[in-house]
């Protein structure tokens, strides 16, 4: 199997672990169950599941019903212990965030030609990759692979789009046959530019995790406003916030939540709408506080889906 050379994005769950009384403080929030919260928008966060007895222990914990899965290398032995696990602890794994192998640049210099499928380097092993990916799923129960395409360009003349496109058809038909979907993290390429790009694919299990930080960090989108272009498709949601750039060579800045541009209450009150039924994962990639910020961050969004 490839390994992949992940982006340090994804936290540890152990990092939360190593913080003494952070676990078990949390522990009876624990005991909720999923059908319990069958009709409401489900909180999350990103976990690492090589060794998921411990690492979703830690989730299920914290309180999340949740989570999205990073895996470095899989197995039929390890799905069968990610699957014994979620059953074990309550929890809804939601997606397989699947990408690499090789090296991807986070920036506008770079990132074009490192970054998912879009460029031509490395992309027969990417492929092969989201297969192995979407396998696991299947094996293990769960109903998503998630992922960073690329920086989709946006005249659909574009010869690197028509390659985008021959190459995600037969991705997409073999995720559905084994009757999983695919979703596209926002970021590289505007909301319209995914809708069409979606469409163009056209197999029926394409849909959107919407990170709102990265709409905002790559100049693509107010997050609030790109809904109403690509809402119908978001099956999930990344809460992140962040700024705008400023520098033509470099991503804006991430900021806690609620200290940048996406407004919360708003996008929310938006997804509730459109009859939203997802999920909505933390995620944090500053290195400092992470624990405590999601928290924090978990308090601040009930709060906003109870009251709206």
């Amino acid at each position: 199997m490839v390994k992949i050379n992940r982006r340090k994005f994804i936290y540890s769950t152990a990092m939360i672990a190593a913080i003494p009384g952070v676990v078990s403080s949390f522990g009876s929030e624990a005991t909720v169950r999923l059908k319990e919260l069958s009709n409401n928008i489900l909180l999350g966060v990103i976990s690492a599941a090589n060794n998921p007895e411990e690492e979703l222990k830690i989730v299920r914990d914290l309180g999340f019903p949740t989570c999205q899965l990073s895996i470095d290398t899989y197995s039929p032995q390890l799905a069968v212990r990610v699957s014994a696990s979620l059953e074990k602890y309550y929890l809804k794994a939601t997606s397989l965030i699947c990408m690499g192998p090789g090296t991807y640049k986070w920036n506008f210099t770079e990132g074009p030609s490192t970054i998912g499928l879009v460029p031509r380097e490395n992309r027969p092993a990417r492929v092969e990759r989201l297969k192995q990916g979407i396998d696991f799923c299947k094996a293990s129960g769960i109903p998503a692979v998630h992922a960073h395409f690329g920086f989709i360009p946006e005249d659909p003349k574009d010869v690197l789009y028509l390659e985008f496109i021959k190459t995600m058809k037969p991705i997409g038909k073999y995720a559905l046959k084994q009757g999983i979907d695919i979703y596209f993290e926002t970021g590289q390429e505007t909301p319209v530019t995914l809708l069409r790009a979606i469409q163009d694919i056209g197999t029926g299990n394409l849909f959107v995790n919407y990170d709102t930080a990265n709409l905002v960090m790559y100049g693509k989108a107010n997050p609030s406003d790109g809904l109403k272009v690509i809402g119908k498709y978001v099956k999930a949601l990344h809460a992140k916030d962040g700024n705008y750039p400023t520098n033509p060579n470099e991503l804006g800045k991430e900021v806690p939540i609620p200290q940048g541009e996406v407004n919360f209450p708003e996008i929310i009150s938006y997804l509730k709408k459109l009859d939203f039924t997802g999920n909505i994962t933390i995620e944090y990639e500053l290195a400092e506080r992470n624990s405590e910020y999601i928290l924090k961050t978990k308090k601040y969004l009930e709060k906003i889906i109870s009251g709206l």
